[in-house]
């Protein structure tokens, strides 16, 4: 990046990028990061919740991105000693700092879909699914 006419790096944990986006899309960049993330804002959530939230992953995908985020640190996992096992997955401190920034994506989303695109609301009924126009 070129900041004040010079040629600027940045070095980090053993990596080297070449701008701040950079180093934003290593933390949250691919499909399924920031819709992980939007959904652990409000509140923990169990690995169970964050799949019915997030249909289209896969439960592979979903424990991969989940594993991550954990290791860089922008999630964390509790685990109960319980029977059976209760885990609940929420933002580390450092997560929660890209609370506005998730907030500002999804409002270029909703302005570009309302623009561009149509709204449906979904309606589940025992197993079946209803689309409302």
């Amino acid at each position: 990046m070129i900041i004040d006419g010079k040629e600027i790096i940045i070095k980090m944990k053993g990596k080297i990028y070449h701008c701040a986006m950079d180093v934003t899309m290593d933390f949250i960049g691919g499909k399924w990061k920031t819709v992980i993330l939007w959904y652990l804002r409000s509140g923990a959530k169990r690995f169970s919740e964050l799949k019915k939230h997030i249909p289209a992953i896969t439960e592979k995908m979903l424990t991969l991105q989940l594993r991550e985020l954990e290791s860089k640190g922008i999630l964390k996992r509790k685990i109960y000693r319980e029977v059976p096992p209760r885990v609940e997955y929420f933002l580390t401190e450092e997560g929660k700092t890209m609370i506005p920034m998730l907030e500002e994506i999804a409002a270029w989303g909703r302005r570009k879909s309302k623009n561009e695109g149509k709204t449906e609301e979904i309606v589940r009924e025992k197993k079946k699914l209803i689309l409302v126009r």
